[in-house]
């Protein structure tokens, strides 16, 4: 059953933001890689602290390891204190 994930990825201020822009190319190529990814979009909004974020995984085992790998990248470590709010379902 696909996994669909939505929400928003909001910094606190220009420097998280700073990181964000650095490290989202390569955890975007590296996340549409992987098994089992049917789409990933981080998409700037009008404000410059905010990224809307869609994804969407074939399976739930196929966005569990998404989201191990994730955390555990350079992306992971380096936004692991940047709020995020998502809203997970299983169609």
């Amino acid at each position: 059953m696909p996994v669909t994930l939505i929400g928003t990825l909001r910094c606190v201020d220009d420097a998280q933001a700073g990181i964000v822009r650095r490290h989202l190319p390569e955890h975007t190529r590296l996340t549409r890689a992987e098994a089992g990814c049917l789409q990933f979009d981080v998409t700037p909004t009008d404000d410059p602290l905010v990224w809307d974020v869609s994804e969407r995984f074939a399976t739930r085992a196929a966005f569990d390891a998404h989201q191990t790998r994730a955390k555990a990248s350079a992306w992971g470590q380096a936004t692991a204190g940047i709020p995020r709010s998502y809203t997970l379902t299983e169609t």
